[in-house]
């Protein structure tokens, strides 16, 4: 069984325990999450099986969209409604001053990942750390907010839509946007609306995976949310060399992409998605070099 199940987690559950639902469900131990969700977030996770689980590296680069709600006025050492309680501060600003700073952070920004997070520090998750009363320094990391959509301020909440690049903390977006309006913030809500091409609409939940008697007719292909990657098709007499990860020859490529050096490429043998590889060439000969081999 290989292929991809786009998972509706629930609050409360964390992606490991996703992953650990999938595994006993469908019996297979290569079962692996494209990228962590809060635990007490919901929404869009897909969960790769068997072969596809090669490609998951590759999901974790996808953009991401969120519905979220910053409560103003209450800073927590989490970043949210679940933490310890740092400050209160009243919230003096309008509805204008609020919109001012949400949407000033749509762009490229410097964010500094929260200390409660799953980033690894000399094999030792950062959260790990934070309930040990240990803070590190951190380094701040380039985000990319696409847009932010606010659907309503209401007293000190406000409701938004973000669409953002990977690795994007929401909590962290929400601490930042209650500093610079003076009086603090927290994400009291999170839903994942979108992974890359995995959609909310689409996803189904732990007790309808567990209900469904045939799990395979849930899957995706390994493939399906890299359609937009050039494609390369290999000539059937290649087949041994690929077997064996050998790089091929342009001279055997079905189709004729003309394509930049390094170029990631989804391969094709006989309309069969047989792995990722990299366009290389040497001496002006062209050829791939595979880093990702599914057969």
């Amino acid at each position: 069984m290989d292929g991809i199940i786009n998972i509706l987690k629930p609050p409360g559950m964390s992606s490991h325990d996703v992953v650990y639902s999938v595994r006993r469900k469908t019996r297979i131990k290569k079962v692996g999450h494209t990228g962590t969700l809060d635990p007490n977030a919901a929404g869009v996770l897909p969960i790769c099986i068997g072969q596809a689980t090669k490609v998951s590296n590759y999901l974790l680069e996808d953009t991401k969209a969120y519905r979220g709600e910053l409560c103003l006025g209450i800073t927590t050492d989490t970043q949210d409604m679940y933490g310890t309680i740092l400050e209160k501060k009243p919230v003096n600003c309008s509805a204008n001053d609020i919109k001012e700073a949400v949407l000033s952070f749509v762009g490229e920004y410097e964010q500094l990942p929260p200390m409660y997070s799953a980033l690894k520090v000399n094999g030792k998750k950062l959260y790990d750390y934070a309930r040990e009363g240990i803070e590190l320094e951190r380094k701040s990391r380039k985000v990319y907010i696409y847009s932010i959509d606010i659907i309503y301020i209401k007293g000190n909440k406000v409701l938004f839509d973000v669409v953002c690049s990977k690795g994007t903390y929401i909590r962290t977006l929400c601490h930042d946007i209650g500093f610079k309006l003076g009086c603090g913030g927290i994400m009291s809500f999170l839903i994942r609306t979108k992974s890359g091409v995995f959609n909310i609409e689409d996803a189904i939940t732990i007790e309808e995976l567990q209900e469904h008697d045939n799990v395979e007719e849930l899957l995706k292909p390994a493939d399906y949310p890299l359609v937009n990657l050039p494609k390369v098709e290999i000539h059937e007499s290649q087949r041994t060399l690929v077997l064996n990860g050998n790089k091929i020859d342009s001279r055997y490529f079905m189709n004729s992409p003309e394509l930049p050096i390094n170029t990631l490429v989804t391969v094709y043998l006989k309309e069969q998605f047989i792995g990722l590889a990299n366009i290389k060439s040497d001496n002006n000969n062209t050829y791939i070099k595979f880093n990702r081999l599914l057969i």
